[in-house]
């Protein structure tokens, strides 16, 4: 059997109206069956994504297990690919034309990098683009420095699932992910950024499909699946610090890495258990102090006005009023008055 260049792993669990997209974009990636592999993880489902499955094979291998999340099923998949690279991608979202070609160029390119990421778009479910967001330009990520840690910190979303490609040897080196875990992404893209860095392109390559389920566009009224976030928020800030010091990052680029974790988790907290309108102050000002390295006074006055506000009501509410804010897309009157550079990457303008 010859080697094939790059393995795609699917993992799905009850997407049968996303599935199919996804496994047609990986097949019009221009790769012949002896250079991509592609195999698809069932994680459980009790939709019709097994008969699903049968459409698309011999060319896409299927493997259904018990359902045990997205930790055990990327576990159970990666044991059954076989090329040098590993492209993973969630089953509700898909890949642009030539994502795959860009990612084995970069690898070739760039020897030494564990794992390479990209630009994306984010989608609706009806496929309608929401926002495209990418780097302005090519981003090497690691571990070594305060500064370097801030600054991959921030690329760590040019890195999750559908994005992320890491070197067979990475994989090997550090085993099956730990089921502490309940994505099997954060583990990959933090030892990477160890074991010969993460190289982010500025393309965008990939389509993240927003949707009900998605854990990272979730909003504070939704309390049930926040408390889930919460807790999977947490157990990254509980066990990559320990991870990370084992593998001789030092204490100081640990703790930058992991901080907006800590950050976040006290955010959901204030959300879901409640608190005192000083804490969400206090919250708020350690991100912004922390967030940005540049501010226009303009601006500065802007967000010490919304910290001020936080003193006059509850946490949730805050957090509800600044939710209503995004959905609205009031942003667009704020930038008149002033902008801030965030801390680490910075993105496209040209989007």
């Amino acid at each position: 059997m010859t080697t094939p260049l790059v393995s795609a792993l699917i993992d799905t669990y009850n997407q049968e109206h996303f599935l199919e997209q996804a496994l047609v974009s990986v097949l019009e990636q221009g790769l012949s069956p002896a250079e991509l592999e592609i195999v698809v993880v069932d994680d459980g489902s009790t939709d019709n994504t097994a008969s699903l499955l049968k459409k698309f094979a011999p060319r896409v291998r299927s493997i259904h297990k018990k359902n045990g999340g997205q930790v055990s099923a990327f576990n159970a998949g990666v044991r059954e690919t076989h090329a040098p690279i590993v492209a993973t991608l969630d089953g509700d979202d898909w890949w642009a034309k030539g994502k795959l070609r860009a990612v084995l160029d970069a690898f070739e390119k760039n020897p030494g990098v564990a794992a390479v990421g990209h630009g994306y778009f984010k989608v609706r479910d009806d496929a309608s683009c929401v926002e495209s967001v990418a780097p302005e330009k090519k981003y090497c990520l690691n571990l070594t420095s305060v500064e370097a840690a801030r600054e991959a910190r921030s690329g760590c979303n040019f890195l999750s699932t559908s994005k992320l490609a890491v070197r067979r040897r990475l994989i090997d080196q550090i085993g099956p992910v730990s089921e502490q875990f309940v994505f099997f992404d954060a583990v990959l893209m933090a030892l990477a950024l160890v074991l010969g860095g993460a190289l982010i392109l500025n393309e965008l390559l990939c389509f993240y499909r927003l949707h009900g389920n998605n854990l990272y566009e979730l909003r504070s009224a939704n309390l049930a699946a926040l408390r889930r976030k919460y807790e999977i928020v947490k157990a990254n800030a509980d066990f990559l610090p320990p991870l990370l010091s084992r593998a001789s990052v030092p204490p100081d680029a640990v703790s930058a890495f992991v901080q907006p974790d800590l950050l976040e988790c006290e955010r959901l907290r204030l959300i879901l258990d409640g608190g005192w309108p000083w804490q969400t102050f206090a919250l708020e000002r350690k991100r912004f102090r922390e967030g940005y390295v540049q501010n226009s006074f303009s601006y500065t006055l802007f967000k010490w006005f919304v910290m001020a506000s936080t003193l006059f009501m509850t946490p949730r509410r805050f957090y509800r009023m600044r939710d209503w804010y995004a959905e609205h897309n009031l942003q667009r009157f704020r930038r008149k008055i002033g902008e801030a550079v965030p801390v680490g990457i910075r993105l496209r303008s040209d989007l």
